[in-house]
C-alpha cells in the first residue's frame, strides 16, 4: 500500500512535494501551519507513514519531536535548523528515525553537482561558491516582509540559500568555519541580506558567498586546482573545466523538478524501509547532520559589517 504522508507548510516549497509526492504515487495530505495547530497535528498523527516538515525553521522542534516519537520518517526542509543548539537538539530527538529520514537538501542532486563529486578533487586547492537573486524579484505576489526569511530568529540569506555550504562540505568534508561577514538592512534587524562564509581546512580555503541584492540570478562554482580550474556556472547551465590540454565542456543537462523529485523518491524508498543503493552523499538525517552543523555555526558566527540601504518591502 502507498504510503501516506502528511506535508506541513503550504508554502511554494510544500505545495511542490505535495504535488511530487502525488505524482510518485504516495498518498499526500498538504496542511499549512496556520489554523492547524500542534492539538490538531498530533490528533491526526497517528494516521501518517511519514512527515514533510516544510515549516518556518523556528517552528520544527516540537513538530520533529512528535513525529519521531511517533515513529514517522521525517523529510525536513534546509535548513534543519539555525543554532547549533537546536541542530543537536534536533538530532537527539529524531535519532530514531534518522536512518529513514532525510534533509532537503537536493542540490545533492544536481547532475553539476554530481559530476564534480564523482571527480577525483584532490589537486585542488582553493574554492569559491556564490549565490544570489533581486529577493523582490522572486515571485509575483510575493513580498519577503510578509516570509519567514524576514525573521530575525531563522530568517535571512544564509539560511534561505544555504545549499552552497551543504555542496562545499560534501565536496570537501574538511572544511571548517573561520569567519562569517554579513551585510544587514534597517527595516529587519538581525537578518543579513548577504553574507560571505570563509571556510578552510584539509589543505582547501575558500568562500561561499550569497545575496538577496543581485539584479540577475547567479549560482557558480569555481574550483581552482594544480591540474586544472572547474568553472560551473549553476544559473546558465554552463561548465567548463579547464587544463593543460585544453577546455572541456562536460554535457549536464537539468529538469529542474527532477532534483526533487529523485530526492522525494529516495525518501519514499527510505520511509518504507527499502535500501537506497548506489546514491553518492544521500542526505540520510544522520549522515547530514555534520553540513547541518556547518550552516547553523555560520549563522551563529555571523558578524554584521554594515547596511543595504535597498529598498526591500
Amino acid at each position: 500500500m502507498a504510503l501516506k504522508v502528511l506535508v506541513l507548510g503550504a508554502g511554494s516549497i510544500g505545495r511542490r512535494h505535495h504535488d511530487n509526492l502525488l505524482a510518485l504515487g504516495a498518498r499526500s495530505v498538504l496542511r499549512g501551519w496556520r489554523g492547524y495547530g500542534l492539538a490538531a497535528f498530533e490528533r491526526e498523527l497517528p494516521e501518517y507513514d511519514a512527515l514533510v516538515v516544510a515549516t518556518a525553521t523556528d517552528l520544527r522542534l516540537p513538530l520533529i519531536e512528535r513525529a519521531a516519537r511517533a515513529g514517522l520518517a521525517l523529510y525536513i526542509e534546509k535548513p534543519l535548523a539555525f543554532s547549533p543548539a537546536e541542530v543537536e537538539a534536533i538530532a537527539a530527538v529524531a535519532a530514531p528515525v534518522a536512518q529513514r529520514s532525510v534533509i532537503g537538501y537536493m542540490m545533492r542532486y544536481h547532475p553539476a553537482f554530481r559530476w564534480l563529486a564523482a571527480s577525483d578533487l584532490g589537486d585542488v586547492f582553493q574554492i569559491s561558491l556564490s549565490i544570489g537573486h533581486d529577493v523582490t524579484q522572486w515571485r509575483a505576489g510575493w513580498r519577503f516582509s510578509d516570509s519567514y526569511a524576514a525573521r530575525a530568529e531563522g530568517g535571512g540569506v544564509l539560511l534561505d540559500l544555504c545549499h552552497e555550504i551543504d555542496m562545499a562540505h560534501c565536496l570537501f568534508p574538511g572544511l571548517a568555519l573561520t569567519g562569517v561577514e554579513s551585510q544587514g538592512h534597517a527595516l529587519y534587524p538581525g537578518v543579513d541580506m548577504a553574507s560571505r562564509v570563509s571556510l578552510a581546512g584539509g589543505g582547501v580555503c575558500g568562500e561561499v558567498a550569497m545575496d538577496y541584492l543581485t539584479p540577475k540570478l547567479h549560482r557558480r562554482a569555481i574550483l581552482r586546482g594544480t591540474r586544472g580550474l572547474r568553472d560551473f556556472d549553476f544559473a546558465a547551465g554552463r561548465y567548463l573545466v579547464s587544463g593543460a590540454e585544453g577546455i572541456t565542456a562536460p554535457d549536464l543537462p537539468l529538469e529542474r523538478n527532477e532534483m526533487f523529485l529523485a530526492l522525494m523518491r529516495d525518501f519514499l524508498a527510505l520511509a518504507a524501509g527499502q535500501p537506497v543503493p548506489g546514491v553518492g552523499h544521500l542526505p540520510r538525517l544522520d549522515l547530514a547532520l555534520p553540513s547541518a552543523r556547518l550552516v547553523a555555526g555560520a549563522w551563529e558566527a555571523r558578524r554584521f559589517i554594515g547596511s543595504i540601504d535597498k529598498e526591500i518591502p
